[in-house]
């Protein structure tokens, strides 16, 4: 029996969210709306305390007979073992050596749906599929098929599913433990001109009017009448509606992300009641919108790193003191809270600080895969981290992204999720004092990255010319290269900022140097005080308290 080793497969869960977190954002650009011809998708994976990594499995042959066991991603709880298949394909975190990336966002739906019996969760499902599949539509094959075989005992889940041709998006959830029915599942095929997002609320409503393929279970609308969940006409059959119909919390925590993806390339007002929840009657989102513009990947990570910004939902509103003294874009969790017997929530953007990691995959059709494929990778926060560039034929991580020692409770200077946290939580509370440095040392990391980007594919070109081994190592050392080069600036950007902003001053520099006087010492710092926005709300709630008394001479 070859059975994978446990060690390996239980580092990789650790590099998915539980899905209980709920807390996640996928978005999809089709090949026609992107500026460079390639289809591009993106993962923020969302949750609290989550130390995460960078996964990888080798390529690899597999004896008849053999087995892989299947542990949950939730509990690490082992479900059984399936057949292994014959031949598996590299993968390096949600990438495999084809360009086929796969994400996802959990919405879970109608509980009584959630199958316990079943073997196959979805954290297994993705990497399943991306080590089986060539294309969007093998592995769209190899998770049906293996949910219908084994049974699937997660919550429902929307999936992202996407080669460098076509991008899809994937809908799943269980038949509760029904003898005769294991799952039933939709897939769209979102159009080349498009742009979609999923968010933790399921997105796909009255498929057989979609101008697009779409792909089902023989069961998908037999189930529900069963159930007496449906009594409609087929054509008029909506799978959010019937199976995970959206609510206040699912419109305002979940589609108000996708809302303003969308919002930055189309006018999206007519939407807005939607996204803010509130009216029932507020026409529903579209699943894809055609945008004004095509995108860049500057642009997506740009969304990653979105707060609401200039927006209703806001939450880089200077007149609103939850941001606290420096006006910070984040807010505390849990997102609902009550007070004297009220409750109240926070907005949910799609930046937070408790992203364990993030990544957006480009994939490019008119490359070779090797170099084509590219996953760029971070390991917090989007908006605190550089996106360093992981190729998709990789066959070891940067060892910052896989540190032997660092865990959720063991701090390391050489690991990426630690040093990025590190920066990242002294910038929250001191977020407008802080974040120009940070993000002064992002762009220019990412800048440097796109600048050499052309080159270092001309040379792994004409590697890959020579032997595939060649240019698959050349590329493997870059990437490796790349991510320790980022850790080591990070390093010195935690150092600079607790030197710089030390006690809430400002000390002053001259040249990317810190000023000293005549005799040496450190120069005179600022003390910037309270913004102005946040002073004026100050007095306002004091009142008098802390007016200067006018002293009469």
């Amino acid at each position: 029996m070859n059975i994978i080793n446990r060690r390996s497969f239980l580092f990789a869960i650790s590099a998915m969210l539980s899905a209980n977190a709920l807390a996640c954002t996928n978005f999809i650009v089709g090949k026609n709306a992107s500026t460079d011809g390639s289809v591009m998708c993106t993962y923020n994976a969302d949750d609290y305390g989550m130390f995460t990594g960078l996964c990888h499995y080798a390529a690899g042959s597999h004896q008849k007979g053999s087995k892989r066991e299947i542990i949950d991603y939730d509990t690490h709880a082992s479900h059984g073992f399936i057949p292994e298949a014959p031949f598996t394909y590299n993968v390096i975190g949600n990438i495999n050596e084809y360009q086929v990336s796969v994400g996802e966002t959990t919405y879970g739906g109608r509980t009584e749906m959630t199958d316990s019996t079943g073997i196959i969760d979805y954290g297994s499902l993705m990497y399943l599929a991306l080590q089986r599949a060539r294309n969007a539509r093998e592995a769209i094959k190899v998770m049906t098929t293996l949910a219908e075989t084994y049974g699937y005992n997660s919550e429902g889940e929307t999936f992202t599913i996407c080669d460098p041709n076509e991008a899809w998006i994937m809908e799943m959830m269980g038949c509760g433990g029904d003898k005769k029915q294991k799952v039933v599942w939709v897939a769209v095929r979102i159009p080349d001109n498009a742009i979609c997002g999923h968010a933790n609320q399921s997105r796909i409503g009255c498929f057989s009017k979609y101008n697009t393929e779409v792909l089902t279970s023989k069961n998908v609308i037999k189930f529900a009448r069963e159930k007496g969940w449906y009594t409609g006409k087929d054509k008029d059959f909506s799978w959010k509606d019937t199976y995970a119909k959206p609510d206040f919390e699912g419109r305002r925590f979940c589609d108000a992300r996708v809302w303003s993806f969308f919002n930055h390339y189309k006018n999206m007002s007519a939407w807005l009641p939607w996204a803010l929840g509130k009216d029932a009657d507020a026409e529903d989102m579209p699943l894809w919108i055609e945008p004004d513009r095509k995108l860049s990947l500057k642009d997506l990570e740009n969304d990653m790193r979105d707060h609401y910004e200039n927006t209703p939902l806001s939450v880089a509103d200077s007149t609103d003191i939850g941001g606290g003294i420096w006006e910070m874009p984040y807010r505390p969790t849990p997102l609902v809270y009550e007070v004297d017997g009220k409750k109240y929530f926070n907005e949910r953007p799609t930046s937070t600080q408790q992203t364990g990691f993030t990544y957006i995959a480009q994939l490019r059709s008119w490359l070779p895969r090797e170099i084509g494929g590219v996953l760029w990778f971070g390991n917090d926060d989007p908006n605190m981290v550089a996106y360093t560039p992981v190729y998709c034929a990789n066959t070891t991580q940067p060892e910052c992204y896989n540190t032997p020692g660092a865990d959720a409770v063991t701090f390391s200077d050489k690991n990426a999720f630690w040093v990025c946290n590190w920066v990242s939580n002294m910038t929250y509370p001191r977020y407008n004092m802080l974040f120009p440095s940070v993000k002064a040392v992002r762009d220019s990391l990412e800048k440097s990255y796109f600048k050499e980007q052309a080159d270092i594919e001309k040379e792994a070109l004409a590697k890959l010319k020579g032997s595939r081994e060649e240019g698959v190592s050349y590329l493997t050392a870059y990437s490796c290269k790349k991510g320790n080069e980022m850790i080591t600036r990070w390093r010195q950007l935690a150092y600079y900022l607790i030197v710089k902003y030390n006690d809430m001053v400002i000390k002053p520099e001259e040249n990317g140097v810190f000023k000293r006087t005549a005799t040496g010492i450190g120069e005179r710092v600022t003390r910037p005080g309270y913004p102005k926005d946040y002073a004026r709300q100050l007095i306002k709630q004091t009142g008098g308290k802390y007016a200067y008394p006018e002293i009469k001479k």
